[in-house]
């Protein structure tokens, strides 16, 4: 994909893709709950006839490309153009009407139960991931999204929303937010924290192919970011944990959300992506799909990986 092609995708249809709906319609503009963090009131605005964005809360804005700057966390543009384009199959065009839009969700007639279906748990196999451990951590979707149903894997966050993924369709169900898994009551030493979902079902598997006869596994809490943009949400999550092991993504979006959680977690915080290092993610990882990544390796804490496993 081109920057002239990726200019041409609506910002609309574009966070519709992500599960992102308007708040309210004036004239030409749409207003949203900004996707870049929590808040009551819809202060992040679309100018349909212009397809140009503005975040009041933070005075950034502009075309598609600096919308996936803040969404992804890298100024690098092929980085963000492969994120684009790996959404673009899902960008349907939206006829946006904030009566029709009031009165009809993106996502309707919301149905949540176990995970069964068997075309589900057959591209979590294809990923390399175990679906009895998917099964324990994700729901299984049925929905009506533009009129037309569609069923998927849900990963729930704190807010109530859902990570959705099936193999043709990736978005959300807003609230967009962190998920956060504890293993009990009361926080755990350490928490281990992921980019997205799938990145955590593959720890799990890997660690369960890496340690079959341990009785016990849970020995932290998980956070998982389900985007790099909700960094700022996983801080305020993370303080009271001694230790922070971070497994996130060889790119240039990992490393800066790292940086950032390096900043405010100094001391108290690792890096684990080197033990997966010529590899983008953790679910690459598991699957040996081994990549030539475009940009330089992250210049963090080196942890040395052992004969098995991630070190952890």
């Amino acid at each position: 994909m081109t920057t002239q092609e990726a200019k041409k995708i609506r910002i609309a249809d574009y966070l519709q893709s992500l599960g992102y709906i308007p708040a309210k319609q004036q004239g030409k503009s749409l207003w949203y709950k900004s996707p870049f963090r929590e808040e009551t009131e819809a202060s992040f605005k679309v100018n349909t006839e212009l397809n140009q964005w503005y975040d009041f809360g933070t005075g950034k804005g502009g075309n598609i490309i600096s919308l996936a700057q803040e969404l992804y966390g890298s100024d690098y543009v092929p980085y963000l153009l492969g994120k684009i384009a790996e959404q673009a199959p899902h960008v349907r065009p939206v006829s946006f009407s904030f009566r029709q839009q009031a009165s009809e969700p993106s996502f309707q007639h919301l149905e949540v139960g176990e995970l069964t279906h068997p075309a589900l748990l057959r591209y979590l196999q294809e990923r390399g991931i175990n679906t009895a451990l998917a099964q324990a951590e994700c729901k299984e979707l049925h929905f009506v999204h533009n009129g037309k149903p569609y069923f998927a894997i849900g990963f729930p966050n704190v807010a109530g929303g859902y990570e959705v993924r099936n193999r043709f369709f990736k978005g959300c169900i807003a609230p967009k937010d962190i998920s956060h898994i504890q293993q009990s009551g009361e926080l755990r030493e350490k928490c281990l924290v992921f980019e997205g979902m799938t990145d955590y079902l593959s720890f799990l598997t890997l660690r369960m192919k890496n340690c079959p006869t341990m009785p016990n596994l849970d020995g932290q809490d998980y956070v998982i970011l389900n985007s790099v943009s909700n960094v700022t949400k996983a801080i305020d999550v993370l303080h009271g944990y001694e230790r922070i092991h971070c497994l996130l993504d060889n790119d240039e979006a990992g490393r800066k959300a790292y940086w950032e959680l390096a900043g405010e977690f100094a001391g108290h915080i690792r890096d684990f992506s080197q033990n997966y290092n010529g590899y983008k993610d953790l679910n690459d990882y598991l699957c040996g799909k081994r990549q030539n990544l475009t940009v330089n390796p992250p210049l963090r804490t080196i942890v040395k990986p052992k004969k098995k496993g991630l070190g952890l």
